[in-house]
């Protein structure tokens, strides 16, 4: 494709060997210096993708002139990985010759000073004049250059002021976007920040049912229907500076080999295909169910029918790309590798006197009502990993510390005595036994509820699926139970799942399921005023009203920003219905019930500085922690708020994350555990003890200083 010499561009992406620019060197001529006045020069901008196999040295752009056909660099990287722009043949004297070849030590040109990024869209101008030329990277001058012209030797042919930019045939896998020849010096700035590419990536912090392990692999549940467990993960459509975009774009997911991306086909054997996607509790094929992007993100509920251990145990990959449109590298998302495997049967540990706590009623009662569980121990019994750029994951350790003397665990066991109703008649120990491990676990549990005695709802095969399975079917069960649950069961179960699935957290979620459905309702009932939907304006009173009084706070609500991100939370406009509102209270009750805690509360109704940011996602934090759009505010620096990924019942849903700079001038993000067993822990110093590198860069003993934007 061919850009006209007037002014103008090519709209959309190109392949590096589709570029093709013609330049009308006339416009760059009667320019001085500066390249002012009529015919004062030129410039040329676009932006860059390079993908990760690009080398050093090779040349991006080359230039040819009319009726020569010898290629000369224009736009190349050096042996350090720097863009390298050359003088522009018929206009400068410096311009390269034929002679010239990499590293072109020998030959005129100016470079950028920071390496040049791969696998990320950067932006270019280059500004011509008779006697100057200037390189801008990201809308700002990098290097310059002063020439000497050829003007005065070149003949009165036409032919000999028209230069045409050629992009490398293939010797580098990269592409543009937008390219934009100008007639006017100075706009390079206008044109980096309009119009800029899209990303397809990845948000690690969304990720639920998947544990990591420390290899860097994922391991998953798969294989059939009744042993796989869901898994979520979410896909984000940015645009080069990160922002969320709101285009009317299809994502479908795929599953691949890890070592060479061909797609896994199913086997002969198998009647499902090898990845499944729910949707409004059915499963489907994932490739026959794309989904569009809503508010910059997509949310892919996903199964995996396919074992590891029947394709060679190769590793697998969650391959996200866009519907109906060219396969680009920058709209395509590959998941880290996978290793599918099939569900053993949870053992089971041989002493109940390895519990880690013991709510009491007067302990829950206290949890519902919003003041937090101030006996709770610190049990948090969880591995962590994370990745540089999203919000740590919990995964549950494999051992749990026993905690207490002697006296307290013997009060322990005998409440466990008492307490334990969840038993298996003896005849489903006798079917078990001529069941597979799975089987078993399916054949006796059930998440709709049930008319029974709640001693034979809550069996231990119900407790061990809990721990299995993702967020939706949890709720999905505490929704049917909780209405009808005593507070007793409530507490056993809640204990149960924290022993066997090695998380505590997973304990707090399950005391506050009754009172926030039971809120929930009654919030959704005046709101609505028993209508299927109700205005947002008219919505967001009674839940500023309801956020205060569960927060115990008294000085201070919601912002405008917050109600916007808990818009976004909810997924709705100007209207909502019940879904809309139970994604936002799901996501809001447990933030507001550790606002409850005294320490925490504090620190939120602190604004002066503002110590928890609260509501905000995690590209907001990232902002703020940064000076400029390269530059990062001083190791150190960090920002606390509540993950907006992580709702009821997750178990992190409700805690706090730090976002804050490393000693590596990296942005991290920890998620910060508001267990606490004595009087002064949950003040910012004791959260902040929690991630060391922050106390070894000495900003925990500065607090007042450590946040100065």
């Amino acid at each position: 494709m061919a850009a006209p010499a007037e002014p103008g561009g090519i709209e959309g992406y190109l392949g590096l060997r589709d570029v093709r620019v013609e330049l009308d060197l006339g416009k760059a001529r009667g320019g001085g210096e500066g390249g002012e006045g009529a015919g004062g020069g030129f410039a040329v901008c676009f932006w860059l993708y390079l993908s990760g196999s690009a080398r050093p040295s090779p040349v991006i752009l080359h230039q040819i002139t009319a009726g020569d056909g010898n290629k000369l660099p224009f736009l190349a990287l050096s042996e350090g990985n720097k863009l390298l722009l050359f003088p522009l043949l018929s206009l400068h004297k410096q311009a390269p010759s034929s002679s010239n070849s990499s590293p072109w030590t020998d030959t005129t040109y100016i470079s950028a000073v920071n390496e040049c990024p791969l696998e990320h869209w950067i932006h270019i101008g280059c500004e011509v004049t008779e006697n100057v030329m200037r390189l801008h990277i990201d809308g700002d001058l990098v290097a310059e250059a002063h020439l000497c012209s050829l003007s005065s030797q070149l003949d009165n042919q036409d032919d000999a002021y028209q230069v045409c930019l050629l992009g490398n045939n293939g010797k580098v896998d990269g592409y543009v976007y937008n390219v934009q020849v100008l007639s006017m010096l100075g706009a390079i700035q206008e044109q980096y920040t309009e119009n800029p590419p899209s990303k397809l990536s990845i948000d690690y912090s969304c990720c639920d049912g998947i544990e990591e392990g420390d290899d860097g692999i994922w391991c998953i549940v798969g294989g059939k229907a009744s042993c796989r467990r869901n898994f979520m993960l979410e896909v984000v459509l940015t645009n080069a500076f990160g922002e969320h975009m709101n285009k009317d774009t299809q994502i479908v997911a795929s599953l691949v080999y890890a070592d060479n991306g061909a797609l896994v086909e199913k086997s002969r054997d198998d009647a499902e295909p090898p990845l499944l996607i729910a949707c409004e509790g059915l499963e489907y094929p994932a490739e026959s169910r794309p989904l569009p992007i809503l508010r910059g993100r997509a949310l892919f509920k996903l199964k995996i029918s396919q074992l590891s251990s029947k394709c060679d145990n190769k590793l697998f990959r969650i391959y996200f790309s866009t519907l109906h449109t060219r396969k680009y590298p920058f709209l395509e998302a590959s998941s880290k590798p996978i290793r599918c495997i099939s569900r053993g049967r949870p053992s089971r540990p041989l002493s109940a006197a390895k519990r880690t706590s013991s709510a009491t009623v007067d302990e829950i009662h206290l949890f519902n009502n919003g003041q937090g569980l101030d006996r709770d121990g610190k049990a948090n019994s969880c591995s962590l990993s994370h990745d540089q750029s999203s919000v740590a994951c919990l995964h549950p350790s494999k051992f749990l510390k026993v905690e207490g003397d002697g006296t307290e665990t013997h009060k322990m066991v005998s409440q466990s005595k008492q307490a334990r109703k969840m038993v298996v008649e003896a005849q489903s120990v006798r079917t078990e036994s001529t069941m597979s491990d799975s089987d078993s676990i399916d054949a006796r549990s059930s998440w709709s509820g049930s008319d029974k005695d709640e001693a034979e709802t809550l069996s231990d095969a119900m407790i061990f699926r809990y721990c299995l399975e993702g967020t939706y079917e949890r709720s999905t069960f505490l929704k049917s139970a909780a209405s009808s649950i005593i507070v007793d069961d409530l507490i056993t179960l809640a204990n149960e799942v924290s022993l066997y699935s090695g998380c505590s957290h997973h304990r707090n979620q399950i005391l506050i399921s009754k009172q926030l459905l039971e809120e929930g309702a009654v919030t959704w009932s005046i709101i609505s005023k028993n209508k299927e939907r109700a205005l947002w304006s008219s919505a967001v009173p009674e839940i500023m009203s309801k956020f205060m009084d569960i927060a115990h706070s008294t000085n201070r609500g919601l912002s405008e920003q917050d109600l916007e991100v808990l818009k976004g939370i909810a997924g709705c406009g100007a209207d909502l219905g019940r879904n809309e509102f139970d994604r936002l209270w799901y996501w809001l009750y447990p933030v507001a019930v550790s606002l409850s805690k005294d320490k925490i509360n504090s620190l939120w109704g602190c604004t002066a500085p503002a110590w928890i940011e609260g509501l905000i996602t995690t590209e907001e934090a990232e902002n703020a922690l940064r000076s400029s759009r390269e530059l990062l505010k001083k190791p150190g620096t960090f920002v606390l708020r509540f993950p907006t990924t992580r709702s009821w019942p997750h178990p992190d849903a409700g805690s706090l994350v730090v976002t804050y700079v490393g000693s590596d001038n990296s942005i991290h993000h920890r998620l910060l555990s508001l267990d606490v067993s004595d009087a002064r822990a949950g003040s910012l110093q004791d959260l902040l003890l929690q991630e060391p590198e922050l106390l070894q860069l000495g900003r925990v003993d500065r607090l007042p200083t450590a946040m100065k934007y």
